[in-house]
């Protein structure tokens, strides 16, 4: 099992105001000195937080000190991040985040925070690829079918995204836009009821966790017409990456990783990215995130900046080309 590593680069994340520069000043005395408030900004039993949970108990195990994860849900993870940006810049308080986070500055005014200067990046934790599947009805079984189809039939196809404005919403925006199709989006509470509604024929095009669609991709029941990331799937080895479909700039994978408030000690910062990083290369934690539908994603706080940095400048193009707009919060 290979851990994914981020592109090595010395890009600092920088937001409209400036450059986020972590104090290099030394943490007093020994780091944790006392137990780690670890806040997930996300329901109990959701996706995010068994590896919160998993992550969280490594750390308790090598540090000696208990890791307590603080589930704080509400207004599309405002309330939660926001607890930490006013948090004591330690490092005994610490965020669960999710490319949710890159999103929701770019699409909600007058935010408690501000998601780039408030935040220094630590570590990534995983990643997920979206897989775009389709009902059988659709005539297509590739991305260059589908897309013909579509260009063909405008307005008709119907895709499922769980939210408006999540990361399902933009990946479908994103596909309209660079492939130059039209399709009607409808929205859902979450992947559970889409999922039911796109197996039931109810809408057209989906995209979901590999892992949520997989076993219905082989009974016939769905079908698989391309995976984000870099390689195909050995469970679905038919189907083809965006790249090799054609769309190579398309890239919508998602992430979960660690930030912690602005100003936290440069020494804190990287001792939390050594240890999750060597958490990470341990074969049952890896195994532990395969059963998420999750693939180990290591990263340096400066690799995981330029990540925050670059999909903010790709999904701020997103929303803008989609007119996406939200009511104000």
């Amino acid at each position: 099992m290979k851990i994914h590593l981020a592109p090595l680069t010395a890009r600092l994340l920088c937001g409209a105001a400036g450059c986020i520069v972590a104090t290099t000043v030394a943490a007093q005395g020994a780091y944790p000195a006392r137990p780690v408030r670890f806040v997930v900004p996300y329901p109990p039993g959701g996706s995010t937080d068994p590896i919160a949970r998993l992550i969280g108990t490594h750390l308790s195990a090598s540090w000696g000190q208990q890791v307590v994860v603080e589930n704080r849900p509400g207004g599309d993870t405002i309330i939660g991040t926001g607890i930490v940006a006013k948090a004591p810049a330690d490092g005994h308080t610490i965020l669960y985040a999710a490319t949710t986070h890159v999103i929701i500055p770019l699409l909600h005014k007058n935010l408690p925070f501000d998601s780039m200067r408030d935040f220094i990046p630590v570590a990534t934790i995983a990643r997920n690829e979206k897989l775009l599947v389709t009902h059988p009805a659709v005539p297509a079984t590739t991305l260059a079918e589908l897309i013909t189809y579509a260009k063909a039939n405008p307005g008709k196809l119907n895709f499922a995204m769980t939210a408006s404005g999540s990361a399902n919403h933009l990946a479908n925006e994103m596909l309209n836009i660079q492939a130059g199709i039209r399709t009607l989006q409808v929205p859902y509470k979450g992947a559970g009821p889409a999922l039911t509604d796109l197996m039931g024929g109810h809408v057209h095009l989906l995209f979901a966790l590999p892992i949520s669609v997989i076993q219905h991709i082989r009974a016939g029941s769905l079908r698989g017409i391309a995976i984000s990331g870099d390689t195909r799937l050995s469970s679905l080895p038919r189907v083809a990456t965006f790249t090799e479909a054609g769309m190579p700039k398309f890239e919508v994978s998602t992430w979960q990783g660690i930030l912690a408030p602005a100003r936290v000690p440069v020494s804190v910062v990287n001792r939390i990215s050594r240890e999750v990083a060597q958490i990470l290369a341990a074969r049952d934690v890896q195994e532990k995130l395969m059963a998420q539908g999750a693939a180990p994603y290591a990263s340096t706080p400066a690799q995981f900046s330029a990540l925050i940095n670059a999909e903010s400048a790709r999904y701020a193009k997103v929303i803008e080309a989609a007119n996406i707009r939200l009511d104000n919060r």
